[in-house]
């Protein structure tokens, strides 16, 4: 789950809409060319595909709250301005800012006096596979380190899961 260090020091979409506190890169590679990936990706959200988790971990999820493994047309209309439900409490939704079909997926999002950017990269990698960058930037942060460490324990829980289900569903 580790971003390269030119990832982390690479310019992605809405590093400037967010003074961040915080900034999280998370990168894998997927066995699979961009093309087919992104729509995976591009579905992803509460109320839409859900969020991927492999098979072994789903099954202890409510079956009601799995993740679609299969790729529905309809929800690969997303544009800018969509907002899209997210976990985090009844008010919690992302906000589509940027899009740019095979390329990146750009959410914000407030949460309370937090603004926080969320940006989805894929980059063709060697051997028809494709390199996932996610970066997550946060601020203004109260507490940044309990958000760094306590908020990456679980970034990179929900990503390692993000990962290995979108291998299986890519895969298959």
């Amino acid at each position: 789950m580790r971003a390269t260090p030119g990832e982390r020091a690479a310019a992605l979409p809405g590093d400037a809409l967010v003074s961040a506190d915080v900034v999280m890169d998370r990168a894998f590679t997927l066995a699979a060319p961009p093309a087919r990936v992104w729509p995976w990706v591009v579905q992803l959200g509460k109320n839409r595909a859900g969020w991927y988790l492999p098979r072994s971990v789903e099954h202890l999820v409510p079956r009601a709250r799995r993740a679609l493994r299969r790729i529905e047309p309809e929800l690969q209309r997303l544009g800018v301005g969509d907002v899209i439900p997210d976990w985090g409490g009844a008010d919690a939704t992302f906000t589509v800012a940027e899009i740019e079909p095979g390329s990146h997926l750009l959410f914000t999002s407030t949460r309370g006096r937090m603004h926080l950017t969320w940006c989805i990269r894929l980059t063709a990698a060697a051997g028809d596979r494709t390199r996932v960058h996610l970066r997550l930037r946060l601020g203004p942060v109260k507490h940044r380190r309990v958000a760094h460490t306590l908020g990456g324990l679980v970034d990179l829980a929900t990503i390692a899961g993000l990962a290995a289900g979108l291998e299986e569903r890519v895969s298959s």
